[in-house]
């Protein structure tokens, strides 16, 4: 592991695409775990930039009705650009050297927890470079006999197998040195991962910081998480 140091900067990342009916309780959630890292980490600077990438809704309406967020607006129609071009206008924005500074990704239609950021940032204090944690569908938009099939083939625990882009951390400096995210519009999070490990990045795959995402049957992206639900074998 690299030497132990907590990060002078969290941004935080959400690539967004019409999700108004989801985004307001994803920010809310984000506002709730920066409330609670101020209280752990009262060092930490914090940025969340939301990527609104080709929106035709009032997505943007949501993201001006707070008080702590900031937005792009791209129409890359990609995920894997719409992540890269959030981190990177957010680096920009910042003066920390890259490996001061630590990368929490999520998606619009996802509620982290209150603790999200600051088990990311004790991570990384201890030398952790990459942070891969868990995600469940909301129970309350699956049904029974489906909710049953994803939690038969997903047994949670630390040392997990599984990437979500939904819930995922990294250093900066680590991110840049494999090249961020790539122009994909489906497995983008996997790619990136893959290519960390590769390089030797220091990881650690834990479910002490679970995440809820949409259980949609239809999502924003082809092949992800929404088509994944739809074709689980019932």
């Amino acid at each position: 592991m690299s030497e132990p140091s907590l990060p002078e900067v969290v941004v935080v990342v959400v690539p967004a695409r019409n999700e108004v009916d989801y985004l307001p309780q994803c920010l809310a959630a984000i506002e709730v775990a920066a409330h609670s890292l101020a209280a752990a980490y009262p060092t930490v600077d914090l940025t969340v930039t939301v990527v609104l990438d080709g929106c035709t809704d009032s997505s943007a309406a949501v993201v001006e009705d707070t008080t702590f967020a900031r937005s792009l607006v791209t129409d890359f129609a990609s995920v894997g650009l719409a992540r890269r071009a959030g981190i990177a206008q957010a680096l920009s924005q910042v003066v920390q050297p890259a490996g001061a500074i630590w990368v929490a990704n999520t998606d619009a239609d996802t509620v982290v927890p209150a603790h999200w950021l600051v088990e990311q940032c004790g991570l990384a204090a201890r030398g952790v470079q990459l942070v891969l944690g868990t995600v469940v569908p909301d129970p309350a938009g699956l049904a029974d006999e489906r909710a049953r099939a994803w939690h038969a083939a997903h047994p949670l625990n630390d040392g997990h197998p599984y990437v979500h882009g939904a819930n995922l951390g990294f250093r900066a400096d680590s991110y840049l040195s494999v090249g961020g995210f790539a122009a994909l519009d489906v497995h983008e999070d996997t790619d990136l991962v893959e290519r960390l490990k590769a390089h030797g990045a220091s990881w650690a795959a834990v479910d002490t910081m679970r995440a809820t995402t949409s259980a949609r049957m239809l999502g924003r992206t082809p092949g992800g998480f929404a088509g994944y639900l739809r074709g689980l074998p019932l």
